[in-house]
């Protein structure tokens, strides 16, 4: 492994913290811009729902998931790095219900400026996660640039029936979150600093471990939805299931898994910059307590990467659903259910 005092990897990031896309509403703004795509009986999850990938029928028993994710340093170790965006690219695949098939990696890499062991690493780093994730490298594409950047292209193998989007939930599911939040102000504390070894350690491993074995447990449930909580943080991806399934959505906050040291973080001033455009974005269609302070309602939209599933479960199922989850180690909590009423927005309590 390269040594992280080699080089602060973070450091060369224009934007740090967590890595996170394009905001919301500046995402929403230039698809409105764009032609609509012209209809295919094939395509069976496309843009209509924000979803976590597009999924196009092959025949009556197979259907390809295709998605891509890339993003700028987020932690110092390039072994690390790779992995976190390996784990990151793949879990659009399990949230769709798919397994993964083949990978391209995506490089932007200053070539004459650092180490070529550090790109190695990187490499490195997303290959024996794609081994663990049972996905087959088979190329890539590279580019000279100032700033590193990495990710993949991945796709997957799902069956025209067994697709899971963020479009399904019905009143009287309960909503389970299979990883803690805070990421991303945890990984902007890194960037400055504010982070211990163990801090540090902690964060990557709830970044590098894939949703795997989540999204295996959770095939044998009725489940309705499914995403994972990525840039546009709890609340937004949630708030995409409850538009795109027509349904409200109530979220308990003292159930929501929370990583250490979050709120003291965000007290101090380190809210990154998506975290604050997700806030922004959901101000109209979220409903706080009037005890709730800025702070928690930043947590609840920290911009994550390589975050949980969220998965809208039958009520009846959840109960046994979280325990197999645990029993699997997987870190998860049942935060909220879905409602009939306050269709299309979300109640925090």
């Amino acid at each position: 492994m390269v040594n992280s005092d080699l080089v602060k990897l973070t450091s060369l990031s224009s934007k740090g913290g967590c890595g996170c896309k394009i905001g919301p509403a500046d995402l929403e703004e230039v698809i409105r811009m764009l032609p609509p795509p012209s209809e295919n009986p094939n395509l069976l999850v496309g843009l209509d729902t924000s979803d976590d990938a597009g999924v196009y029928k092959l025949n009556d028993d197979m259907a390809i998931v295709q998605t891509v994710d890339f993003f700028t340093p987020i932690v110092d170790d390039p072994y690390s790095f790779g992995q976190v965006a390996a784990a990151n690219a793949i879990s659009d695949i399990y949230a769709m219900g798919g397994k993964p098939l083949t990978a391209l990696n995506i490089v932007a890499f200053p070539i004459a400026t650092l180490e070529k062991r550090i790109l190695s690493e990187i490499l490195r780093g997303a290959a024996d996660k794609l081994q663990e994730a049972g996905a087959t490298l088979v190329g890539g594409h590279s580019i000279d640039d100032k700033e590193p950047k990495f990710g993949l292209a991945v796709t997957g193998l799902v069956h025209p029936e067994r697709v899971r989007t963020n479009a399904g939930s019905k009143p009287g599911d309960k909503l389970i979150l299979t990883k803690p939040i805070g990421v991303g102000i945890l990984t902007s504390s890194l960037k400055k600093g504010l982070l211990n070894q163990s801090e540090i350690d902690r964060v990557t491993a709830v970044m590098t471990t894939l949703n795997k074995k989540a999204a295996e447990t959770m095939e044998g449930y009725d489940v309705h939805a499914c995403t994972d909580v990525t840039g546009f943080g709890l609340l937004g991806h949630s708030l995409e299931m409850a538009k795109g399934s027509g349904v409200g959505i109530r979220i308990v906050k003292e159930r929501v898994p929370i990583l250490e040291r979050v709120r003291e973080l965000a007290k101090q001033g380190v809210i990154p910059g998506g975290t604050k455009n997700n806030h922004a974005h959901i101000q109209d269609s979220v409903s706080f307590p009037e005890n709730m302070d800025t702070i928690d309602q930043w947590i609840l939209c920290d911009a994550v990467t390589s975050g949980g599933l969220l998965i809208s479960v039958d009520g009846n199922d959840a109960e046994e659903l979280l325990a197999e989850l645990l029993e699997a180690g997987v870190e998860a909590a049942i935060i909220g259910e879905v409602k009939d009423d306050h269709l299309g927005k979300i109640v925090v309590i």
